[in-house]
């Protein structure tokens, strides 16, 4: 059931003692990123702000993720499982989520990390990130500033590159030129608000179709 402020009283928050399990999970890569507990109180503030709000049982009183260090997590949707006692937020961080510092709060890494195709979204993000800092020497910066012709340029010459690989080169050449038009297309895709997300949503309603 995708949980709305119309709906919350289809919610079971008595069998938790007013409380629900929150999991997050990444809304590009699918990757899991924390555990934590709403009250009826912090869903709805959740619902409201966009961004993840929790319960602290330890503390007894709400806390919005990234409240002091600025990694927020923007909430796309919050969706509850079969039994109306669990929450599956679906969200997009603003940066680590972990407060050691790293990208989820399970440890090593590689233990969550199904597909290398998750770190798409995690180079979107590196991507957004770069597009919206002040640092000058970024080569991402500096393209898209050049202007859009020029990234379209790029992409346009990498995808040359692609071709051409796929042809006279062999299969690490393809890999190595596929990854770099990828990485401009991700740019280009960026720079104009969208991203591969949107991609694949074309994608689905051509297949649907």
């Amino acid at each position: 059931m995708k949980v709305s402020s119309q709906n919350l009283d289809q919610l079971d928050f008595a069998k938790g003692e007013g409380l629900l399990t929150a999991v997050v999970q990444h809304a590009s890569s699918g990757e899991v990123l924390m555990v934590g507990w709403m009250n009826r109180e912090a869903l709805e503030e959740t619902l409201q702000r966009g961004r993840a709000v929790f319960w602290s049982r330890s503390r007894r009183c709400l806390w919005e993720k990234g409240e002091t260090s600025g990694h927020l997590l923007q909430v796309v949707e919050v969706h509850a499982d079969c039994d109306r006692d669990t929450l599956l937020v679906l969200a997009k961080p603003a940066g680590p989520v972990c407060h050691e510092g790293t990208r989820h709060c399970f440890g090593d890494d590689a233990l969550l990390e199904a597909s290398p195709l998750h770190f798409l979204a995690q180079l979107e993000q590196v991507v957004s990130h770069r597009l919206s800092g002040s640092d000058s020497s970024s080569y991402t910066r500096r393209l898209v500033e050049a202007g859009p012709a020029r990234v379209a340029q790029k992409v346009g010459e990498e995808g040359v590159e692609v071709a051409l690989a796929a042809v006279t080169a062999d299969a690490d050449k393809l890999v190595g030129e596929s990854a770099d038009l990828l990485y401009h297309l991700i740019v280009l895709l960026r720079s104009k608000g969208l991203g591969l997300e949107d991609v694949a949503r074309e994608l689905e309603r051509r297949h649907k179709s």
